[in-house]
């Protein structure tokens, strides 16, 4: 097998022609099995040389590539496969066609104008320290955003619709790796259902109240793929009726040619030209594990990347916890966000068993969670940003008959030390932007843990001078749901023109009265020192939907929900809401 003929003709047992996630998927496959002589040719897309993708694979697994190598034919002599480059003949015992082109008639997913920031598979030349978004599900989506990310840019991959099954191997894990070292930010149900131009940059605004708009520098559409015609490969009859020729992906209408996808190419192949060589079948290529301890481990180590520092129960329902990455720092501006993760694999608090568990059990539980502070350092001065860690102020959410919750009922199994999972991307626009008065006044308003944005929001304000009043308000249930009280009545003490109002709503002693009462009966106005004044005021809300109370626009007219919500009392009153290219003195964070 390893005879060379000549100079320019050489033996092979297997030539794979592209560097796609497929074809580099498979080669990874034979040569761990044992294959002795693996060759690729780096060319993918007609007309195209020299395409690999993630090429840090190559030295990893010791690829063996044709770079500069153009196809020209793929022929049957005998028993052999006859593989003719611009610059070598390959003599081989199987071959796998990946060249792909790119489809012609794409369309993207949302009405867009494309320009020099908004593309279809092209990524601009300099990308370092570039926010990019990538849209699409596709292996070829993957190879884009890890072309971005080896630039030196942060990426987000809007993958609504992916199915990590259904990627090849090299795919699926390259994209765990990037998220894992927080590179890559993956929104697996997200795709932008508009498409912006911002003052200077494009915004993509998704319909799912989970993602905010965000603002991006480039947005990449990446188009679906067609294989080639195979005689446009230079793919003779004799050779593909030779048994020995595969192709990867899809069918070609009119001609019968063995193909297959990504993720089970390597075992028919391997059955076809290798029928002693021992390959996986599809399922274990795609990574699917029976449940036992070492695999949950292997998850862990696959998944996780950050420490939980701290674990600070409030009562048992109720933590503080912050978390320290392995990779990157954690910068953000106060009232961002950033997501959280577990296995489905980690054991429960509770005896309530998941939906699907079964087929979701080796799968990452995600959430996002706004970003909490700690308001004061033990020395009693303001604590600082922290760019090491990131601090959280979570709930545990009870499972009842309609909903069975999943991350927080194994969150509450964790404690300082353990393993878990966040996210690359600090992100979110409910931010102190739009504050530039430092006379303005400034009124939050949560329900629970909502609070948690509006902690570091208060402690920016007021350690930037900001001299007009400031309220924050709360409903909780008990007095003990107050996880920051002290740090707040600290805050009262040091600063006239600061007021905190939690409004415990099961407590014997204390009147019922919910966040609109506050603005009806006139606390709100009390702790301001004068009027609740539209033009001088932001209004920030989060959590309860029902205490947001949003209208929904129903024929440009603006309906608000049966419940009467903060923000229709405040529209009474000439406020106006922060939306889309509408700029506004309500700003709003649903929880739920």
């Amino acid at each position: 097998m390893n005879e060379t003929t000549s100079p320019d003709r050489a033996r092979y047992d297997l030539v794979i022609i592209g560097g796609s996630v497929g074809a580099l998927s498979v080669a990874i496959a034979f040569q761990e099995a044992g294959l002795e002589r693996v060759r690729v040719i780096g060319q993918e897309d007609a007309g195209q040389e020299n395409v690999i993708a993630f090429p840090e694979l190559v030295p990893e697994h010791q690829l063996e590539v044709g770079y500069g190598e153009r196809l020209i034919s793929v022929d049957h002599d005998g028993s052999d496969v006859v593989v003719t480059t611009d610059k070598r003949t390959y003599v081989t015992t199987g071959c796998l066609v990946g060249g792909l082109h790119r489809s012609p008639s794409y369309e993207a997913p949302v009405s867009v104008e494309l320009s020099d920031r908004v593309t279809i598979d092209t990524l601009p030349e300099n990308l370092s320290d570039s926010d990019i978004l990538v849209i699409g599900y596709t292996n070829h989506a993957v190879e884009i955003t890890g072309e971005a990310s080896a630039a030196g840019a942060g990426v987000v991959l809007a993958a609504g619709g992916m199915d990590p099954a259904q990627l090849a191997p090299v795919a699926d894990s390259m994209l765990r790796k990037l998220e894992r070292e927080r590179k890559v930010t993956v929104l697996y149900r997200a795709v932008p259902d508009e498409i912006s131009r911002g003052k200077e940059f494009p915004v993509a605004y998704f319909n799912d109240r989970r993602t905010p708009d965000l603002e991006f520098d480039h947005i990449v559409f990446a188009s679906t793929r067609e294989r080639a015609p195979a005689r446009d490969l230079g793919v003779t009859t004799a050779a593909i009726e030779s048994g020995k020729v595969w192709f990867l992906g899809q069918a070609e209408p009119g001609l019968e040619v063995p193909h297959a996808h990504a993720w089970d190419i390597a075992a028919q192949l391997g059955r076809a030209c290798f029928p002693g060589l021992e390959l996986p079948e599809a399922p274990s290529v795609v990574r699917r594990r029976v449940r036992h301890e070492s695999a949950i481990a292997e998850l862990r180590d696959e998944h996780y990347n950050a420490t939980i520092t701290k674990f600070e129960q409030r009562h048992s329902d109720l933590w503080v916890l912050r978390v320290k990455p392995d990779h990157g720092d954690t910068s953000h501006i106060p009232g961002q966000y950033a997501s959280l993760g577990l296995g489905f694999w980690e054991d429960r608090i509770d005896d309530h068993v998941d939906p699907g568990i079964d087929e979701r059990w080796h799968k990452l539980i995600r959430r996002s969670y706004s970003i909490s502070h700690s308001m004061f350092e033990e020395s009693g001065y303001f604590a600082p940003p922290d760019t090491e860690e990131l601090e959280f102020y979570i709930v545990l959410v009870p499972a009842d008959d309609d909903h069975v919750s999943a991350l927080t009922p194994r969150l509450a199994n964790k404690t300082v030390g353990d393993r878990i999972y966040l996210g690359p991307k600090v992100a979110g626009r409910y931010t102190l932007n739009p504050v530039v008065d430092p006379t303005s006044a400034v009124v939050f308003f949560a329900t629970g843990t909502g609070e948690a944005p509006h902690n570091s929001m208060a402690v920016e304000l007021l350690r930037k001078g900001h001299t007009g009043p400031i309220v924050s308000t709360v409903t909780v249930r008990n007095w003990k749901d107050l996880g920051y009280i002290e740090a707040h009545r600290a805050l009262e003490a040091r600063y006239p023109n600061y007021h905190y109002l939690p409004m415990p709503t099961r407590e014997a002693d204390v009147p019922k009265r919910y966040l609109q009462d506050l603005i009806r009966d006139g606390d709100i106005e009390m702790a301001l020192g004068g009027p609740l004044d539209p033009q001088s005021t932001h209004a920030f809300l989060c959590g309860n939907p029902a205490m947001i109370g949003l209208p929904e626009d129903e024929d440009g007219v603006a309906v608000f929900p049966e419940t009467t919500g903060v923000i229709e009392l405040l529209v009474e009153r000439g406020f106006t809401i922060n939306r889309r290219n509408e700029p506004g003195n309500i700003h709003f964070e649903e929880y739920w």
